[in-house]
């Protein structure tokens, strides 16, 4: 059965991302890759309909650990006057800014979850795929953006219609270099909390490392999401800017495949895990690397 993409169901599917990175909907590693035959539009809604989990199953793993709100981890609004003249790019960091809203929406900062949600229109427009926006959708987005649990709710329902639909050509590229953008910036976020977490307040490391073994176990089990992602890009037009985060994926997933042994202690035994502060180094490394080249 296919559907047809709706811009808003790939725009509101990321704005509670944080925290879940592509995990799987019951907390499990998914191993199982992309059929070869799968078209971009299947590739897609596999990726958000099955991988994503939906927006109000999603923990507020951030707010667990106490880590204080960090503005610096955001991508700065001010730059989205140089995406829009570049379409690939401006779809990517409609992503990220669509993830940056989830970080946002965490820690309670309504009128900067309002100013990026205008700029995600915004972003949208000059794409072209605002008539995918029901119009009664946004603005029930915008009035309850403030309200963390109507808006949860609100994007279930959001997930829930537009599930209906899938669109073709140019629309499905677009579609796929937003859930790009925002799974990278996602990833970002994640890691940022971590490596940012004050070690001054505890005696024994041990115990920072308890408070965030579950933002650090959720980056770890992104490996198939990693894959997927990646499979997903190679069956959009190969432009410049496609071609080099396909490059740079490479060394995502050989950052993730040195850690593969850990993974799997993830699976198997998650009670005896012990992390330290190298050990995403290597993602975090190669994920800073990737939102640079795709934020600047």
């Amino acid at each position: 059965m296919k559907f047809k993409f709706n811009a808003l169901y790939a725009i509101l599917c990321t704005l509670f991302i944080l925290s879940s990175c592509g995990g799987s909907k019951d907390g499990g590693d998914k191993t199982e890759a992309f059929d070869e035959a799968q078209t971009l539009e299947e590739r897609i809604t596999h990726l958000v309909s099955e991988d994503f989990p939906r927006p109000s199953e999603i923990p507020y793993l951030v707010m667990q650990t106490g880590a204080e709100y960090n503005q610096l981890l955001l991508n700065n609004q001010g730059n989205a006057d140089a995406y829009i003249t570049r379409p690939d790019d401006a779809a990517l960091n409609l992503g990220v800014y669509a993830a940056d809203m989830g970080y946002l929406a965490s820690y309670d900062k309504t009128q900067e979850s309002m100013e990026y949600f205008q700029t995600c229109k915004r972003i949208a427009d000059e794409l072209g795929i605002m008539s995918g926006f029901d119009p009664a959708m946004v603005d029930s987005v915008d009035k309850n953006i403030g309200n963390r649990v109507a808006l949860t709710r609100l994007l279930d329902k959001a997930v829930d219609q537009a599930s209906q639909y899938m669109g073709t050509g140019a629309n499905s590229k677009i579609g796929a270099l937003i859930i790009t953008g925002s799974f990278v910036e996602s990833m970002h976020l994640a890691t940022g909390i971590v490596n940012t977490y004050p070690k001054e307040a505890f005696t024994d490391p041990k115990q920072r490392m308890q408070i965030l073994t579950p933002i650090i176990t959720l980056v770890l089990k992104q490996k198939s999401s990693v894959k997927e992602v990646r499979d997903m890009l190679t069956k959009v037009d190969q432009t410049s800017r496609v071609t080099k985060i396909l490059k740079d994926w490479e060394e995502l997933d050989a950052a993730y495949t040195a850690l593969e042994p850990l993974q799997e202690q993830i699976h198997k035994n998650p009670g005896n895990l012990q992390f330290n502060d190298q050990t995403l180094a290597g993602i975090s490394t190669t994920i800073e690397k990737i939102r640079a080249d795709i934020t600047k």
